[in-house]
C-alpha cells in the first residue's frame, strides 16, 4: 500500500524499487492489483487456491461420479469386476469428462465427496463361543503337544470356490452404507483347497469339479506323498470330511494322517480361511472372461504365495487366527 500510494504521488518504478527494495515484477503486480480492485486488491491474501477453485472437475460432475458409484456396478459401465476400485474410478473419469487423476488423488476425491472404502463383517449368529473357546484354549493346545511328542505337522485346509462375479474385497460407498452388488447369469466356476502349515508350508489342488470325497481324498494322497511325517491336519465339518469313505480311507492311513474339526459356524478360527480371502481380493480386480483364465490366474496365486514362507505365516497372526501360529 505504501509502494502504491508513493506511485499514486508520481514516484517512478525504478525509484520505488531503490527506495523500497522491492522488485519491479512485484510493483507491476501491485499495480495491476489495484488497477482491478483498489485498495482492497491490495490486502493481504490466504496462499494457496480457494475453495472449489481449479478443480479438475466440476462439482456436476462431481456428483454424477459419485452417482454413478452408488447406481452402478463396474461391470455395467464396461469396467472389470464388480466392486469399485479407485484404478477403476479413475478409468471412469478419464471416459466420461477426459479428466486424469492418479490413484491416490482419485481417493482424496472420492473421500471428501463422502464415500469410503468398505468391506462387511460376517459372522453366523449359529457360532458357540463356549465351544471356540475351549478350541483356542484347551483343544489346540493339547494338538500342539502331540504333535510336538509325534515329530508330526499340523496344517489347516480349507476348499474355496471362485466365480466370475464374486463378491469378495471392497468397493466404495457412501459413508455409513453397506453398498449393495447384483450377480451376474455366468455361471462357470473353479474350486481349489489349500492346506498351509504355522512354519510357511502351503499345499494347494485346483480343479474344476465339485467338491466330493474323491476329490478330497486324492488331495489327502498328496498331502501324505508330500510329507515323511504324520500330518494332523485341521479343516471344518464339511460332509465331505465326514463321510463314511473319508472315514474309512482315513482308518486305513490312521499312521500317516489324522483329521481333526474345528468348532462349527467358527470360519474365522481356520488360517486357511484368509488364504481364499486373499485369493478372491486378488481375483476382485481381474477381468474374468472364461473359465481357462480363471484357472490360470487361480493356480497363479497359489504358486506365488507357496514360494513366500514369510506370507504363509502372516496368515497365522490375524485377529482370531493367532492362536495358531505355534509351529
Amino acid at each position: 500500500m505504501r509502494v502504491v500510494a508513493a506511485l499514486r504521488e508520481g514516484m517512478a518504478d525504478a525509484e520505488a524499487v531503490r527506495v523500497f527494495g522491492v522488485s519491479a515484477n512485484s510493483i507491476r503486480n501491485w499495480k495491476a492489483r489495484f488497477a482491478c480492485g483498489g485498495v482492497e486488491g491490495l490486502e493481504s491474501r490466504r496462499p494457496g487456491r480457494k475453495a472449489g477453485e481449479l478443480r479438475k472437475l466440476t462439482r456436476s460432475q462431481e456428483r454424477a461420479l459419485i452417482e454413478a458409484i452408488i447406481e452402478f456396478e463396474p461391470e455395467q459401465l464396461d469396467l472389470d469386476g464388480k466392486l469399485w476400485t479407485r484404478r477403476k474410478a479413475t478409468e471412469l473419469v478419464r471416459r466420461l469428462f477426459g479428466v486424469s487423476y492418479t490413484e491416490r488423488g482419485m481417493g482424496k476425491l472420492l473421500r471428501r465427496m463422502g464415500l469410503s472404502f468398505q468391506r462387511p463383517d460376517r459372522r453366523a449368529i449359529e457360532a458357540n463361543p463356549e465351544a471356540m473357546a475351549e478350541w483356542v484354549n484347551v483343544t489346540y493346545p493339547a494338538l500342539v503337544k502331540r504333535a510336538e511328542s509325534e515329530d508330526a505337522v499340523i496344517l489347516f485346509a480349507d476348499q474355496v470356490g471362485v466365480r466370475p462375479d464374486h463378491l469378495s474385497g471392497s468397493t466404495w460407498g457412501r459413508v455409513g452404507q453397506t453398498p449393495t452388488v447384483t450377480r451376474t447369469g455366468k455361471r462357470f466356476s473353479l474350486n481349489a483347497m489349500s492346506a498351509i502349515s504355522p512354519r510357511g508350508d502351503m499345499r494347494f489342488t485346483v480343479f474344476t469339479g465339485r467338491f466330493d470325497t474323491t476329490e478330497f481324498l486324492a488331495f489327502c494322497q498328496r498331502l501324505i506323498s508330500g510329507y515323511d511325517t504324520k500330518i494332523h491336519l485341521v479343516l471344518d465339518g464339511h460332509p465331505v470330511h465326514r463321510s463314511k469313505a473319508t472315514k474309512k480311507w482315513m482308518a486305513e492311513h490312521a499312521e500317516q494322517i489324522e483329521l481333526h474339526y474345528l468348532p462349527a459356524y467358527a470360519p474365522h478360527l481356520n488360517p486357511d480361511e484368509l488364504v481364499n480371502a486373499d485369493l478372491k481380493r486378488t481375483l476382485a480386480d481381474k477381468t474374468i472372461i472364461g473359465r481357462d483364465r480363471m484357472e490360470l490366474a487361480v493356480r497363479s496365486f497359489f504358486r506365488r504365495v507357496q514360494k513366500l514362507p514369510d506370507h504363509v505365516r502372516g496368515y497365522f497372526h490375524g485377529p482370531h487366527t493367532i492362536y495358531a501360529s505355534t509351529i
